[in-house]
Parts: structure tokens; sequence; C-alpha cells
């Protein structure tokens, strides 16, 4: 089977303050990976700005735009120059009152080839993003573009294997997640190695368990918490994994970095055949997993 090589690119970097400023960041890096061969480019969560979520303040939906507007604009524009699939993260302003997490992909020819509204919506110290998301509606639907079809996921959605296997059913050709998770710098480091190495161990499942490729793109940097608390060091280690959960390349926790790196999309095929968990799926017996316990 011959292979089928797809070079993609995840932009690992900080907030830089405001969202012009961040989008003029991204310019310098997606121009970065473009000349450095990349037709696949992913964006970190909400990477226009600070990850605003550490409290519940109505002003942070000022934040918010519509899609199209103003970043998917300029987004798309910038996928059109570079002639790459860009994958960003937005704060989408579907209606007054009505507000999604929202990933839009864009074609090389800068129109927007599709979007996925955050599933999984957190509810956490730090991550209070129940405040300001509507769950997505649009369901686990993988995205057509000219380098494959996407399946993308955001964040909160990685720690769960039925949003993967869904988009995988769906025909997915690699897994996708925008991310922003990170430590609370008062935790012991043997809680903060337990909690990015569970993060990691998810990725490498879904890879596993799906036969697929998977991107996850974190953001880096301190950002402190509006309340007063200690904020999170976000912990990076972006990465880009193969169909058996291997590492094809991992940025480090602490820098800002364009992490470029091949991908052959022929080796799902292979996977697959000696591993063939689609097949041996009994979905006669799994009527209990839309129940929301079994008591």
């Amino acid at each position: 089977m011959s292979e089928r090589i797809l070079r993609v690119a995840l932009v690992q970097d900080r907030d830089h303050g405001d969202t012009g400023a961040n989008l003029a960041n991204i310019e310098t890096r997606v121009a970065e990976a473009a000349a450095r061969g990349a037709k696949l480019v992913l964006l970190q969560e909400l990477h226009n700005g600070a990850y605003f979520c550490q409290h519940e303040h109505c002003d942070e939906f000022d934040r918010a735009e519509p899609i199209p507007g103003p970043s998917t604009e300029r987004l798309g524009a910038l996928a059109k120059k570079h002639g790459v699939v860009l994958v960003s993260s937005l704060f989408e302003r579907r209606a007054a009152g009505l507000y999604h997490n929202t990933a839009v992909v864009f074609e090389t020819d800068g129109s927007i080839a599709g979007k996925y509204r955050k599933m999984h919506i957190p509810d956490d110290p730090g991550f209070y993003e129940k405040f300001y998301f509507t769950p997505g509606d649009l369901g686990f639907e993988p995205i057509d573009t000219s380098v494959g079809r996407l399946g993308v996921l955001v964040c909160w959605d990685q720690w769960y294997p039925e949003g993967a296997r869904l988009m995988a059913l769906a025909g997915a050709e690699l897994l996708l997640y925008p991310t922003a998770i990170g430590w609370d710098p008062d935790d012991a480091d043997d809680e903060k190695r337990r909690q990015r190495d569970a993060w990691i161990l998810s990725h490498r499942g879904h890879a596993v368990a799906n036969g697929l490729p998977v991107l996850s793109c974190n953001r880096i940097g301190h950002e402190p918490s509006p309340l007063g608390a200690s904020g999170i060091d976000f912990w990076g280690s972006s990465h880009v994994l193969g169909p058996q959960g291997e590492f094809l390349a991992e940025a480090g926790t602490d820098a800002a970095e364009v992490l470029v790196v091949d991908v052959d999309l022929r080796r799902s095929e292979r996977v697959r055949r000696i591993w063939p968990f689609l097949r041996d799926r009994r979905i006669d017996a799994y009527q209990d997993l839309l129940r929301r316990y079994r008591d």
C-alpha cells in the first residue's frame, strides 16, 4: 500500500494581550508553517486572547463575534495566502445570549469548509465554561477538506472516548483537538505530572482505539486569575500521534513552537487490518451507553 503523506503543523503559543496582537502572531506562525511545507495547520483553543473562563463575568461576552465575522475574514485570507487548510478556535456569538466555543476550518481558497461547536463543556475551578458556552448542536460530524476528512473536537472533548469514536465511525481520517489546559501552580509536582500524563494518555487511547492519527495543540504561559487565585500554568506539550498511539512529534512545556511533522494517512488502513477494532465492536450490547449511569 502506497504512502499518503500529509505535512501538518501545530502552532503552540502564549497569549499576546489582545485579539489584534494574537492574530498578527498567528499570521507570522502560519507563514512559517507554510514555508516549512505544512498543508494543514492547527491552532490552539480560543487563540484570540487570554483564557477568560477562569472567572464568570458578563463583560467577557464582548470577546465573542459572529461566524462569519472579522476573525474568520482574517483567518480565511491567511489560509488562502499560504494555501493551507487552517483549523481555528473562536468564541462564537450566535445570537444575543447564545454563545459557543467553536472550531472553524478554512479551506485553501479561504472559504469556510465547516465548523464544530464544542460538545462537552466543563465547569471546574478555573475552567468556568458553562457560564459562557452553550453545548454544541452540530454533533460529531467530520469536516471534508482538500487534505482529508477532519474529525475536529475541542479540549474537554478529549476526555470522552465517545466523541472520538463517533468521528471515526463517520469516516474521520485524523482527530484534531485545539486545547487550553494547564496546572494550578499550587499543585504538588507529582500531581502536575499525573494530570499531564493523563491528558496525553487520553489522546494516545483515542489514537489506538480508533486507528487514527491525533493532533492536539495546547497553549503555554502563566495566565493570572481575575479572582486573585493562583491562575493557570498552561503546559504546552502539543503533539502529533500515529494510529498506534506512537509519538510522531511533541513540543515542550513552556516555549512557543511551530511543530511540523509528516503524517502517513495510509497507515490507518494498515493498522486497522491487524487491529480490527471496528469489526469486533459489539454494537448489539452497547445500549446502556445512552444512560447517564447504571444504578
